[in-house]
């Protein structure tokens, strides 16, 4: 018998997806889970995408997902996640993210008897995730673990299936982490964030970016390639925060996981 590991890796997903045949995707508008929805898609599964909408969530992966919905001719569900109705995640301790995928899980299950699938690949595995804890309680499965699929086997799955720039989407976790731990959740911070970020990405053309809430004030963090910007990032920030009564505290270079004061970190 072969080996599964010595499989192309998109063999390997074939194989795990062949033990479903329905399954309830959870699409972010990323580029893990739109890829794995539109791989179980073209393998035959039938398949109900489910995509979540709250202030946490740009318009943009909402958008993106219902254009690969339509032109795919996906069974997709927009709903809300609930997850502001809940202290717990409002709090914004380290472990947020549970409460956000607890939330999250439990309301797709209200939705549908079938199996849920994540899009979390095998490098998610090396960060901090207690969203992973969330989804193990209710069963949910991870189709592109399973395959043993890291994001870069995403990416060039993406690319075979004519994705075109879904394949290249940066790393896009929620606006919620964009807030550093301790400062509760509020709907027009991450709106705020979610404006700056835009007004930013056109500044600069691109790259890793993040609009930072941090108890010093505003941050925006760079990626290397953005860091030559630095000056322009800064009138442009000074300026928005000034209209938005906000204190504006200075541009940095990125890091992984820098909302999280004390405890672990994650990647966003």
């Amino acid at each position: 018998m072969s080996d599964p590991q010595a499989m192309p890796a998109v063999m390997r997903l074939a194989r795990v997806l062949d033990r479903f045949p329905a399954l309830a995707v959870a699409v972010s508008g990323g580029v893990d889970s739109l890829t794995l929805a539109s791989f179980a898609h073209s393998h035959g599964v039938r398949l109900r995408v489910i995509h979540a909408v709250s202030p946490a969530v740009p318009a943009e992966p909402t958008a993106r997902v219902r254009q690969l919905a339509a032109a795919q001719g996906w069974d997709l569900t927009v709903t809300g996640t609930g997850e502001f109705d809940d202290p717990r995640y409002r709090d914004n301790p380290v472990d947020r993210c549970y409460f956000c995928k607890t939330n999250l899980y439990d309301r797709i299950a209200g939705l549908t008897e079938w199996p849920i699938a994540s899009g979390a690949n095998l490098d998610d595995l090396g960060d901090y995730r207690p969203g992973l804890i969330a989804a193990a309680e209710r069963r949910v499965v991870h189709p592109l673990i399973e395959a043993d699929m890291t994001k870069a086997d995403v990416r060039a799955l993406a690319r075979t299936l004519g994705l075109g720039a879904v394949a290249e989407l940066p790393a896009q976790p929620c606006l919620a982490s964009r807030v550093e731990t301790g400062i509760a959740i509020a709907a027009g911070d991450l709106a705020f964030v979610e404006v700056a970020e835009r007004r930013l990405s056109a500044l600069i053309g691109g790259g890793t970016l993040r609009c930072r809430i941090t108890h010093q004030g505003v941050a925006v963090e760079l990626g290397e390639e953005a860091m030559e910007q630095a000056g322009a990032v800064d009138a442009l920030m000074a300026g928005l925060c000034g209209e938005a009564g906000r204190v504006y505290a200075g541009s940095r270079a990125y890091r992984r996981g820098a909302m999280f004061v004390g405890g672990e970190r994650i990647g966003a």
